[in-house]
């Protein structure tokens, strides 16, 4: 009888130990369960320059193989006319940038800064759906804003909000300020016109397009020409001093114009393997100044001795 009690008893705690075992070792299998899903566990990591990657989590989709590529947060900002339709085509041809567009050229995104901040979100955690999004493995995403679009308007919320999400600034402005006057008067006019088979482009993707476009000679207001690029200047100095705290990058068109390595910079400044970039858009206004303008002669009397002289020498285009 005493026997078959301690056969009892010990075959009892045997039961207990391995369930004491069992409920010991399987939250530890849970946990390594949870980790497999979660391969990169920092959501940042921080570089030199106080740059900053990523590991985005979209709501949208998955990374799968490309969850644990860091990921660069830019924003490029600019002004219409200047160049940066051209130069986002360039990016996107990389096939690891996704480089958005004009979002907020849309009224509605930025009505205040509560609705700003939950749009960059979107973007920033690779939820925003647009025809820059890669099938590859993307490592830079960003965006494209105009300084008119809200930028200077909330400045000191942008800033703060860029700062502490890690997100770098591509600032890139247009030395020659007649040569963007010409170009956004003979938009304007093709705003209105329509001049390609009744439909208005900013951007052209043919020799033919680019022609037509450049025919049109928009004449010039002397009275107020000063006061224009003495306006646009300063707005180019407001900005680069509203965002300089940010870790950013000061670039020109005319500069990437000339100069191929200076894209090659660009990459370098978002942390993505350097190529070859190419668009296919087609540069419109690469006449000499002289056979662009209606009153050439006025214009020329009106900027000579002054310090915009400079803009009248034909150099733009030259490599």
């Amino acid at each position: 009888m005493l026997y078959i009690i301690m056969t009892i008893c010990g075959l009892y705690m045997l039961f207990i130990c391995v369930r004491q075992s069992y409920m010991h070792v399987k939250p530890r299998y849970i946990l390594k369960q949870v980790l497999h899903k979660i391969p990169c566990q920092k959501s940042v990591i921080g570089l030199e320059d106080n740059v900053s990657l990523h590991f985005p989590l979209p709501r949208t989709h998955t990374r799968d193989e490309c969850a644990c590529t860091p990921v660069h947060f830019f924003a490029i900002l600019s002004m219409q006319r200047s160049g940066s339709g051209w130069f986002e085509t360039l990016l996107n041809s990389h096939p690891n940038i996704s480089s958005h567009g004009e979002i907020f050229s849309v009224k509605e995104r930025r009505q205040n800064f509560s609705i700003i901040s939950h749009t960059l979100d979107t973007v920033y955690n690779l939820d925003w759906t647009s025809s820059s999004v890669k099938n590859e493995c993307t490592a830079a995403v960003g965006l494209k804003w105009m300084l008119n679009q809200g930028a200077l308007e909330y400045n000191r919320e942008i800033v703060h909000y860029f700062k502490k999400r890690g997100i770098s600034v591509i600032l890139l402005f247009r030395r020659n300020l007649l040569r963007r006057l010409i170009s956004v008067l003979a938009n304007a006019y093709d705003r209105s016109a329509k001049q390609l088979n009744g439909t208005h482009k900013s951007h052209v993707h043919s020799k033919q397009e680019a022609e037509l476009l450049a025919a049109y000679k928009p004449l010039i207001n002397v009275t107020f020409l000063q006061n224009n690029l003495h306006r646009v200047e300063e707005l180019t100095y407001d900005a680069v001093k509203l965002f300089k705290s940010t870790h950013h990058i000061l670039l020109y068109y005319e500069d990437l114009i000339k100069d191929q390595r200076k894209m090659m910079e660009v990459q370098e400044f978002l942390k993505v393997p350097s190529r070859k970039l190419e668009s296919r858009q087609v540069k419109i206004h690469t006449r000499p100044l002289s056979e662009q303008i209606q009153n050439k002669d006025e214009v020329h009397k009106k900027l000579k001795g002054t310090e915009y002289e400079i803009f009248l020498k034909e150099t733009d285009y030259e490599s």
